[in-house]
C-alpha cells in the first residue's frame, strides 16, 4: 500500500470564488448576534443594576438568582442542541426556523424581565426567578441555531473568520448603543423603569427586524449526510472531541472573567473613579475596536493562526484587569487606559472563538462521520452560560462583601475594593488560567485544513455528496485520516 503524498498549501492563492460568502448574507449574519445581543447584553450591562437599583432586591439575593438562573440556562442550552440536532426542514433548513418563530417570544420575554411588579420581596423574587429563566430558555432556543448555523454557511477558515467578524460588529454596536445612550441615564433620581420599558418595547420591533433579515440571507452551504442526528450519536461526538472540550474549558474560564468585569463596570465608572461619563467612551472605544480588528481578523488568522490570536487576546485581559485594580481613584485617566486595554483582547477573544467553535464541528465529524453543529455548540455554549453565571454571582458577590450601599452618593473603601476586584482582578486572573489551557489545544488552522479535506474525500469515495473545498490557504500539511476515513489505494 503506498502512502498518501504531501498536500502542500498554496498560502499565496486567495479562497476560490465558489467557496466565498457574499457580502450580503455576511451582514445577515451579523444582523442576528444584533438582535441576540438586544436581549443578552441588555442583561449583561443592566439586568444587576436593575434588580438592586429599580427593583430593590438586595446585592445578595440578585447575585444568586443571577448564579441560580444561568446554570439553569445553560442545561436550556444542552437542551436546545438536542432539539435542533433532532429537526430538519427541506424548505428552511436545520437552524433558520428557530430563529424565524422564536425571536418574537424571546424579545417580549425581555421586557417582562426588566418589568419587575412591586409585589413585595418574596414577590418580586420569584417573579424575577420565572421572567428571567423564562428568558434564558427562549434565548437558548433561537442563539442554538443561530450559533450553529456559522458551521453550516461555509467550512473555509477565512470565511468563517469573516463571519465572527460581522458577529462581533453586530454585538458591539448593540453594545455601543447601550453605552451611548442608555448608560448615562442610570443616575440617582432618574425614572429607571420607564427607560427600560421604553427600552425593551423599542427591541421588539428593531430585534424582530434584525432576526428576519438573517434568515433572508443567511443560507445553509456545507452539504450534511446525516440530517437528523441521534442522541448516541450526539454523545459518541462529544465524547471524541478534545478540542471542542478544550475550547469549552477554555472559554468558560475567560467568560468568568469578562462577565464580571462587564456586569460591574458600570460600577468601577461611578462609584471608583467617579467618572460615569466616561461609561459612553468605553462604548463607543469598544465599538471602534470591533470595527478597527475586524477587518484584520483574515489576516491575523492566516498570519499567526486562530489560537494564538486568542491566547494574546487574553493576555491583553490580563494587563487590563491589573490595571484597574490598582488605579487611584483620584486617576480616572489610568483605570479607563485598564479598560480599554482589557476590551482590546476582549474583543479579539470574542471575534475568534466562534470561528474556533465551529472548527470542531468538523474535527467531531471526522472522528464519528457525524456531523452535529447542534449539540456542539450547545455544549459550546453551556460552558459559556455557566461561565457567564459564575462571574456574574462572582461580581455581586464582590458587592456585597465590600458592603455596597445600593442609591449612596459615596461608597465605603470595603464597597470600593469590592468593585476594583470585580472590575480587575478576577478578569486577570480568569484570563490567566484561559490561557494555560489553550497551550494544550490541538486543533491548529493546519490541522483543521487537514481534517477538512479528509473529510471531503470520504464522502468522494462514498457517494454521499459532492466534495466540499477545503481551506488550503493557512499552512502546509499532511493528510492523516480518521477512523471511518477512506484508505488510500495502492
Amino acid at each position: 500500500m503506498t502512502s498518501t503524498p504531501p498536500v502542500v498549501a498554496d498560502t499565496t492563492s486567495p479562497t476560490p470564488k465558489a467557496d466565498r460568502l457574499s457580502p450580503l448574507s455576511v451582514i445577515g449574519y451579523g444582523a442576528g448576534d444584533a438582535a441576540n445581543n438586544l436581549a443578552f447584553t441588555t442583561a449583561t450591562m443592566f439586568l444587576l443594576v436593575y434588580y438592586t437599583d429599580v427593583a430593590g432586591i438586595s446585592a445578595a439575593a440578585a447575585g444568586t438568582l443571577l448564579l441560580i438562573v444561568r446554570i439553569f440556562d445553560a442545561f436550556a442550552d444542552v437542551f436546545a442542541g438536542r432539539v435542533v440536532d433532532r429537526s430538519f426542514s427541506k424548505r428552511f433548513g436545520k437552524f433558520r426556523p428557530f430563529i424565524m418563530f422564536g425571536s418574537i417570544p424571546l424579545l417580549l420575554l425581555t421586557v417582562a424581565t426588566f418589568s419587575v411588579p412591586q409585589i413585595g420581596e418574596t414577590g418580586m423574587l420569584i417573579y424575577a426567578y420565572l421572567t428571567y429563566a423564562a428568558l434564558g430558555l427562549a434565548y437558548s432556543l433561537v442563539n442554538i441555531p443561530y450559533g450553529s448555523l456559522a458551521g453550516a454557511m461555509t467550512q473555509v477558515g477565512t470565511e468563517r473568520a469573516k463571519l465572527a467578524s460581522a458577529r462581533a460588529i453586530g454585538g458591539a454596536a448593540v453594545g455601543a448603543g447601550l453605552g451611548v445612550f442608555i448608560a448615562p441615564l442610570i443616575v440617582p433620581g432618574a425614572d429607571l423603569q420607564a427607560i427600560f420599558t421604553t427600552m425593551t418595547l423599542c427591541f421588539v420591533v428593531v430585534g424582530t427586524a434584525l432576526y428576519f433579515f438573517t434568515v433572508l440571507t443567511a443560507k445553509e452551504r456545507v452539504q450534511r449526510d446525516v440530517p437528523q442526528v441521534t442522541f448516541k450519536q450526539s454523545v459518541e461526538t462529544l465524547r471524541s472531541n478534545k478540542p471542542l472540550m478544550l475550547l469549552c474549558l477554555s472559554s468558560f474560564l475567560f467568560l468568568t472573567g469578562m462577565l464580571a468585569l462587564s456586569t460591574v463596570q458600570l460600577y468601577y465608572l461611578r462609584d471608583v473613579l467617579g467618572s460615569i461619563h466616561l461609561y459612553s467612551a468605553i462604548t463607543l472605544i469598544q465599538l471602534a475596536l470591533t470595527f478597527g480588528l475586524a477587518g484584520f481578523i483574515p489576516r491575523i488568522v492566516r498570519r499567526f493562526g486562530k489560537r494564538n490570536a486568542y491566547m494574546s487576546g487574553a493576555g491583553f485581559m490580563i494587563v487590563g484587569g491589573l490595571v484597574i485594580l490598582f488605579a487611584p481613584a483620584g486617576a480616572p485617566a489610568v483605570g479607563f487606559t485598564g479598560l480599554v486595554i482589557a476590551y482590546v483582547g476582549i474583543v479579539l477573544v470574542n471575534m475568534l472563538v466562534w470561528a474556533l467553535e465551529a472548527d470542531t464541528v468538523e474535527y467531531g465529524e471526522w472522528k464519528t462521520g457525524v456531523r452535529t453543529e447542534g449539540i456542539t455548540y450547545a455544549l459550546f455554549s453551556f460552558t459559556r452560560k455557566t461561565g457567564q453565571a459564575v462571574g456574574g454571582a462572582l461580581a455581586a458577590y464582590a458587592l456585597a462583601f465590600g458592603g455596597y450601599t445600593a442609591g449612596a452618593a459615596v461608597q465605603s473603601a470595603g464597597a470600593e475594593w469590592g468593585i476594583r476586584a470585580a472590575t480587575g482582578l478576577i478578569p486577570a486572573v480568569a484570563a490567566l488560567l484561559a490561557v494555560l489551557v489553550m497551550i494544550f489545544y490541538p486543533l491548529t488552522d493546519a490541522k483543521h485544513a487537514e481534517v477538512v479535506r479528509a473529510i471531503a474525500e470520504r464522502r468522494a469515495a462514498t457517494g454521499h455528496a459532492t466534495p466540499v473545498a477545503a481551506d488550503l490557504s493557512t499552512a502546509s500539511f499532511s493528510v492523516s485520516r480518521g477512523p471511518n476515513s477512506p484508505r488510500p489505494r495502492g
